[in-house]
């Protein structure tokens, strides 16, 4: 049996302008024969960029996929003005129309993206046919069990986008700070996965364009939640939550899914924040489930 790890789908790479800027993407195209499955467009979390979502996409093979890099992360450069939840859910809608993305397109988002996802699916309810969010972000950071460590990473962030250049660049990207954070945030127990992952996140977690960039988008994080949108969330929903989130207790996400007209809430057990990296597997054969139910 091939590797849990290995990644194997191959993607055409494209490259648009957006505001002035240029914004890279990723698009996976379906590996059915026959019938074609609805195309998946999909928003990465805070600090990561198109790499974290790649062992989902591996999951979803009858599907065509198109992943951004948000501006300012990854290899898509930053935009001019405020990089905050309504200029991302901006360039959500600006890639779908371009890329000429219909009403038949999945939207998903996974954490940062949950946030941002439901924003441009609230204000825009016919023109997506569903929308997916893995770890959804239900409960504001500064406000729930995990309020202190997210008062420590605001002055993280705060302290290092404050410091001379050479100082701020070298604690926001210091390999042992990285380090601990996915070690926080991986539960697994399985060592070559825990490699993978604390890999992945030294590799990715410190691709962003500015000091700047990474402050807006931590504070649009951290006080943003999908809560936000919910009641305005018109289409099928899956929420695909974990019982370990550090970000998201399972009683804030019930109760987020009861603020959402048409909801289906699954919790994965065992997993944290990280259900990208650690039960991608698991994710798509919900993700599977429900796009089956929601064309009965």
């Amino acid at each position: 049996m091939p590797s849990p790890i290995t990644v194997r789908r191959q993607a055409s790479v494209v490259t648009m302008t957006y505001l002035r800027a240029a914004q890279r993407y990723w698009i996976f195209p379906s590996l059915a024969v026959g019938g074609a499955s609805p195309t998946i467009f999909m928003v990465h979390g805070f600090r990561g960029d198109h790499h974290g979502l790649l062992r989902i996409i591996e999951e979803l093979p009858t599907h065509r996929v198109v992943v951004p890099d948000l501006p300012g992360f990854g290899q898509s450069e930053a935009l001019e003005g405020v990089h905050d939840v309504d200029a991302y859910a901006r360039f959500v809608g600006f890639s779908l129309a371009e890329l000429g993305l219909g009403s038949d397109t999945v939207l998903l988002g996974h954490s940062f993206g949950s946030i941002v996802a439901s924003r441009w699916a609230a204000d825009h309810p016919s023109a997506i046919a569903a929308l997916i969010l893995i770890n959804p972000i239900c409960e504001p950071a500064l406000e729930g069990s995990n309020r202190l460590a997210s008062t420590a990473a605001a002055l993280y962030y705060r302290v290092g986008a404050a410091l001379p250049e050479r100082l701020g660049v070298a604690l926001l990207g210091n390999p042992l700070i990285v380090l601990g954070m996915s070690s926080m945030m991986a539960k697994t127990r399985d060592r070559a996965l825990r490699k993978y992952i604390h890999g992945q996140h030294i590799s990715y977690f410190s691709k962003y364009a500015s000091r700047r960039v990474l402050l807006e988008a931590f504070q649009a994080s951290i006080t943003g939640t999908v809560r936000d949108s919910a009641a305005r969330l018109a289409m099928p929903v899956l929420l695909i939550a974990a019982e370990k989130d550090d970000l998201g207790s399972v009683a804030g996400q019930h109760a987020l899914a009861g603020l959402i007209p048409h909801a289906r809430l699954e919790i994965i057990d065992g997993v944290g924040h990280l259900v990208h990296y650690e039960t991608p597997h698991v994710a798509a054969r919900l993700i599977e489930s429900f796009l089956g139910g929601t064309h009965e």
